[in-house]
């Protein structure tokens, strides 16, 4: 079994390395030049690709899409049947090829320098025809795949792909492209509920919270919180916040104290637990809560005037959108 596992380890380090090598070569000259050509275009990229390679370029080309640049992907076969029909004069093409002497890809070349098309290869192998032909070259080339047969497109898609986020976050520099953009083209699913909402559209109000005092006892604070389950009790004193209790301090607590009789709310609760306000961006708080060593899954709810809102729970964030 550890030799499976050991096999494992050795392409991430082969794949690491692959992308070690390409970062110390990178010509940063060269792939300016593609961002300028890029940038300058007002209309679209084609990327095209057959085989592993065609699916990198068709993630590319979505990659580039959902971050402001235009792109569309080109079967190099249908290319030859009617699907030229979406070049606008001036479209950049990106070529992807591990050889850069596919004969689909080749007999593309001519063809699409007839809608003026600047040519861009994106190959592993310098010294191809597909990378003498072209206008620019990214140079993707690696000392051998990942595979033990060194053959199977491994480190050369990787370092593909690679190249192709690196254009594409480029490009997103270059046009400033923001989180409002990035929205825009984002609307559905967890990426769009997270840039459109706030903490507040997802916080269990106050009243649904169990709450308790400083001199509540541990039983008690069990009780109210076995009443309203939602994994916390809030320690108040009148209408202020004193401290939050989650789960995690009932279970630490039983498992420190022989005796709970002269356990309080005031021993268990954390003072000045991490807050998060009712108007700040959903991304901003899952970043807040889930980007540090221990996840934490539940944090008090402020508004503007520091009162107390309510409970937001990181399982709520991950429901499904609420109406």
């Amino acid at each position: 079994m550890q030799a499976w596992g050991d096999w494992g380890k050795k392409v991430l380090a082969e794949e690491i390395n692959s992308l070690q090598r390409i970062y110390e070569r990178f010509d940063g000259i060269g792939f300016a030049k593609v961002v300028d050509l890029i940038i300058k275009h007002t209309g679209k990229v084609v990327l095209t690709g057959i085989g592993k390679s065609g699916y990198i370029a068709q993630k590319i080309s979505s990659t580039l899409n959902s971050t402001g640049t235009r792109s569309v992907f080109l079967h190099p076969s249908e290319a030859l049947h009617g699907d030229l029909g979406i070049y606008t004069s001036g479209d950049p093409t990106i070529f992807l090829s591990r050889s850069g002497s596919t004969t689909e890809l080749l007999r593309l070349v001519p063809i699409v320098r007839q809608f003026n098309s600047p040519v861009i290869a994106l190959v592993s192998n310098l010294m191809s025809p597909l990378a003498q032909m072209a206008d620019h070259v990214l140079d993707a080339s690696i000392l051998k795949e990942a595979d033990p047969l060194g053959f199977v497109p491994t480190s050369s898609t990787t370092l593909a792909l690679a190249l192709g986020d690196a254009l594409a976050c480029t490009l997103m520099q270059a046009r400033g492209f923001k989180k409002e953009d990035f929205f825009r083209f984002h609307p559905g699913g967890q990426l769009g509920k997270a840039l459109s909402r706030c903490v507040g559209d997802f916080t269990c109000a106050l009243k649904d919270v169990a709450c308790v005092t400083p001199a509540t006892s541990l039983r008690d604070v069990v009780i109210a919180m076995t009443l309203k389950p939602l994994g916390a009790a809030f320690v108040m004193e009148g209408n202020l916040f004193k401290g939050l209790i989650t789960d995690g301090d009932i279970r630490r607590s039983l498992q420190t104290h022989a005796s709970i009789e002269n356990v309080f709310a005031k021993d268990l609760m954390t003072e000045n637990p991490v807050k998060i306000y009712a108007n700040m961006n959903l991304e901003e708080a899952l970043q807040l809560m889930e980007a540090r060593p221990q996840q934490l899954s539940v944090l008090p709810v402020f508004n503007e005037d520091k009162s107390c809102r309510g409970l937001f729970r990181l399982h709520d964030a991950y429901a499904p959108l609420r109406s």
